[in-house]
């Protein structure tokens, strides 16, 4: 299938490009040493109506297709993998839950203020033992008079102590398995519900990675999102767009690495001329340029797709987070490499957009768990 870009989407590349290059790359360094996200940055995002594309257009948001969005994530990736990633997974995992269980009017409610960026969403599903395998999620939620108490400890939370509202993934009906997971949107300041940031990670950082705790958390009837038992079939459903949108973050890794690499191969001199020269540099190069535009191909094709639902578009989504998440790796490592000690160095962003490559290799489930998806398409 056709993925050609249209004039527009190009025009939009370019528009995210020198947003990216002028407002987020001059806080990248900033956001990696204080491990801190300004809200003024976010506030410049919305403003440039990022999160509005995730969004239905009655509620004040551009109803973009996940391609274009994955060239908002790409871009944006390019000089921050914090913002991109955090960007694409956060809104693509709650609109599509909201657009697929939500009642007219939680949309109403919640939608117009994440939209316009007044107000910023989380997603709180994985818990200490219950990460690949959701269905051993010990957090309950039991319905008592007019609500409903939720029970239970969350972690690996993303922007929970930035976040307004968060939507939360309990048992209503434990015997259940994953048919028993139900959706639950808890509000900043809910009585029962504390968070803590559990440390400095590796790379994302900015992000913060948050525990959640729900103690005797009581939230109103009307904020189960969808039918009790539906949360996570609803997730299933919208778990290829998080993925595509983890490998358009792959690719703007990899090309952002690719283009420091580049240039300072161009700019260093050693035995008497700019160390490109040398086949040893060039050839690592090509390769790393060959894997980037490889894994943007396998992205753009899988987002096209995305939408027919198939065992083959689940297959590609699947393949695309991996395998572009992968080349981000490998090819940060590179930079790193081109770049010697310098590389090395936290004065260079090369060592943070490779701390930031094996963090994408890890969220929306790991690449290995990944490879057990595909090859049940194959089997099967």
């Amino acid at each position: 299938m056709p993925y050609r870009l249209s004039e527009e989407q190009e025009m939009f590349r370019q528009a995210v490009r020198r947003f990216a290059i002028e407002k987020v790359a001059p806080r990248a360094v900033e956001m990696d040493k204080n491990d801190c996200f300004p809200r003024d940055l976010y506030d410049d995002i919305a403003r440039m109506g990022l999160p509005a594309l995730f969004y239905p257009a009655e509620y004040g948001g551009s109803d973009a297709n996940l391609l274009t969005c994955c060239l908002a994530s790409e871009e944006l990736c390019r000089v921050s993998a914090s913002v991109g990633a955090f960007l694409g997974s956060i809104h693509a995992l709650f609109s599509s839950c909201f657009k697929l269980s939500a009642s007219e009017e939680q949309k109403k409610k919640y939608l117009p203020d994440v939209t316009s960026g007044k107000k910023i969403c989380a997603f709180a599903l994985t818990e200490p033992d219950a990460g690949s395998d959701i269905a051993s999620m010990r957090s309950r939620a039991v319905m008592d008079g007019e609500g409903y108490v939720l029970q239970g400890v969350k972690n690996f939370n993303s922007g929970i102590d930035f976040a307004d509202m968060t939507l939360v993934y309990a048992k209503t009906d434990p015997h259940a398995g994953i048919k028993g997971i139900s959706a639950f949107i808890v509000e900043k300041g809910t009585s029962g519900f504390s968070f803590r940031v559990t440390g400095q990670m590796l790379g994302f950082r900015g992000i913060h990675h948050c525990e959640s705790v729900f103690e005797d958390c009581r939230v109103p009837r009307e904020n189960l999102i969808g039918k009790e038992g539906e949360g996570f079939q609803t997730v299933l459903k919208v778990l290829d767009e998080g993925r595509i949108l983890a490998g358009a973050s792959g690719v703007g890794t990899a090309q952002g690495a690719l283009d420091y690499a580049v240039r300072y191969a161009k700019e260093r001199v050693q035995f008497g001329k700019p160390i490109a020269e040398f086949q040893a540099i060039s050839h690592i190069l090509a390769d790393m340029a060959t894997m980037t535009e490889a894994a943007r191909h396998l992205v753009y094709r899988a987002a096209t797709i995305v939408g027919e639902h198939t065992k083959e578009s689940m297959k590609l989504a699947t393949m695309a987070k991996y395998f572009a998440t992968d080349v981000a790796m490998r090819v940060t490592s590179r930079a790193v490499d081109i770049l010697g000690g310098y590389g090395y160095s936290e004065e260079y962003p090369v060592a943070r957009m490779m701390r930031d490559a094996k963090g994408l290799q890890i969220y929306e489930g790991t690449n290995q768990i990944q490879r057990n998806a595909v090859a049940r398409v194959l089997l099967s």
